[in-house]
């Protein structure tokens, strides 16, 4: 599994690019790592993946050197076990509120895989102001956590804004200190960080500390075709 691999390289002080295909295809999640994605994100959160999806997914995705990170839709023992049992390299956790859903989802990876649970990557994500500013530094000493992900739109709306961001448009200035802040608390622990990004502003997350880097695949096609279009006209 390529969990591991992805650990050894974030420890080394690497950034890892993580690319959601946005599309119900193991095909375009191969490619996009022939392509140079190190990692593809599988969200079973939001999108239509079934288990068997997932399975293939990873076939070809590691086929092609890559890995897969399963999102799941909760915190739910069983579906964290399927979500590895059918192949996921790495779980991304939505919604992780405390140091105890933490403990529990690190005990759940290794209650299904107790001789190579190493070889799997595990994510929470930090998804609420609350969790930030009153939970997170309990969360940052339970062992077994990889990355702690600080989820600015979801963040957005605990804190009273819409969840998304429109295309084209700068998030609310208290949402980008409050992903600042988490990233500070979690760079300061020695642990790794990471976040969702736009193109323009990777550099600023890699310099707040962010290691863990997730990128959709619709701004390169957005970006690409618009250059094309441009062009014709």
């Amino acid at each position: 599994m390529q969990g591991a691999k992805l650990r050894k390289r974030l420890l080394a002080g690497e950034a890892i690019g993580m690319i959601n295909p946005h599309q119900t295809s193991p095909t375009l999640a191969g490619r996009l790592v022939e392509l140079g994605a190190d990692t593809i994100f599988i969200d079973c959160e939001h999108g239509a993946w079934s288990y068997e999806d997932v399975r293939v997914a990873g076939q070809i995705v590691r086929g092609a050197g890559g890995a897969i990170i399963v999102r799941p839709d909760s915190h739910q023992r069983s579906t964290l076990i399927r979500y590895l049992n059918v192949g996921g390299d790495g779980l991304m956790v939505p919604m992780v509120a405390n140091a105890e859903e933490a403990r529990q989802i690190v005990d759940t990876v290794r209650y299904a895989y107790p001789r190579d649970h190493e070889d799997r990557l595990v994510i929470c994500m930090i998804e609420s102001a609350d969790t930030v500013e009153n939970e997170l530094d309990a969360m940052l000493k339970v062992d077994g956590v990889d990355v702690f992900f600080v989820g600015p739109n979801d963040l957005a709306q605990s804190m009273g804004y819409t969840s998304f961001t429109p295309y084209g448009l700068e998030p609310p200035a208290d949402v980008d200190e409050m992903v600042e802040r988490a990233l500070g608390k979690i760079s300061a622990a020695g642990k790794v960080g990471g976040t969702l990004t736009k193109a323009d502003r990777l550099n600023h997350w890699l310099q707040k500390g962010a290691r863990f880097i997730y990128y959709h695949s619709d701004p390169i096609l957005r970006q690409g075709i618009s250059a094309f279009q441009a062009q014709l006209r």
